[in-house]
């Protein structure tokens, strides 16, 4: 049995590097890379116009890192007075160590729908609302926000880039390397990662274990024709190496 993780570096090798020292045959590729956002450039000015008791919000920890190399580089600083909330625990303990305040993320369900539930968010009327993430990706946070009457902005503060990858090539290495686990901690890349391999290995493909960090992302999964799938809870690389320790010595 071998694992491969998809999903973007340097997480991508450091828990295949853990794997691989937990002796469980790991393989490392990522699908997308990840570069600073071209709307970095306005992050101070929103950050000045966000009041106290507004609120930011940051989807990843890739918009949390970005965001807080441009501020540094600017000897620029995190407000002070506004509600900081994070979609996942991962993101919320990024915040909180560039911010030195305290975050707000759900507790049960990491994602959109769980951050919404958020008793917080249920009164936001009139608030502003800072939205970090990457370009691209599900504007429900945004509608959600908006229809309760909140004022939303985003800073786009990094950028995915899909890297060119030569799908048929690579669906034969992972046969021949006896991959039959996929590791994967977004729905964008789940459908390009099913896109990137031809019909004829759609069999072998379909017949791996995934792992994927949400209900959402397994739901999409079934429907593209995946039958043995794992739901972690979390796409942090500590809960999946929980996991994928678990089922490695089973295997």
């Amino acid at each position: 049995m071998t694992i491969l993780i998809t999903r973007p570096a340097p997480e991508c090798h450091q828990l295949a590097r853990q794997l691989n020292a937990a002796g469980i045959s790991t393989i490392a590729q990522p699908l997308l890379e990840i570069q600073p956002g071209q709307q970095l450039p306005t992050l101070i000015s929103q950050l000045n116009r966000l009041q106290p008791d507004d609120f930011l919000i940051a989807v990843s920890v890739h918009a949390v890192n970005l965001a807080h190399n441009y501020l540094m580089s600017q000897g620029a600083s995190w407000p002070k007075n506004v509600h900081y909330i994070a979609v996942g625990h991962k993101t919320a303990a990024a915040l909180t160590k560039c911010t030195d305040c305290d975050v707000l993320s759900p507790q049960s369900r990491c994602d959109s729908e769980g951050l919404l539930a958020l008793p917080i968010l249920a009164q936001i009327q009139g608030h502003r609302v800072l939205i970090l993430r990457g370009n691209g990706g599900r504007e429900l946070i945004y509608q959600a926000l908006q229809q309760r009457g909140a004022e939303i902005s985003y800073c786009e503060t990094y950028q995915r880039s899909w890297i060119a990858l030569d799908g048929e090539q690579l669906s034969q290495t992972w046969q021949t390397q006896h991959v039959s686990s996929l590791v994967v901690t977004s729905g964008e890349q789940l459908a390009h990662l099913s896109s990137l391999v031809p019909e004829s290995n759609k069999a072998w493909f379909f017949q791996c274990h995934l792992f994927v960090p949400s209900q959402r992302i397994a739901d999409q999964a079934r429907m593209l024709g995946f039958r043995t799938i794992s739901t972690v809870g979390s796409a942090a690389n500590g809960a999946l190496f929980t996991t994928l320790s678990k089922i490695g010595t089973m295997g």
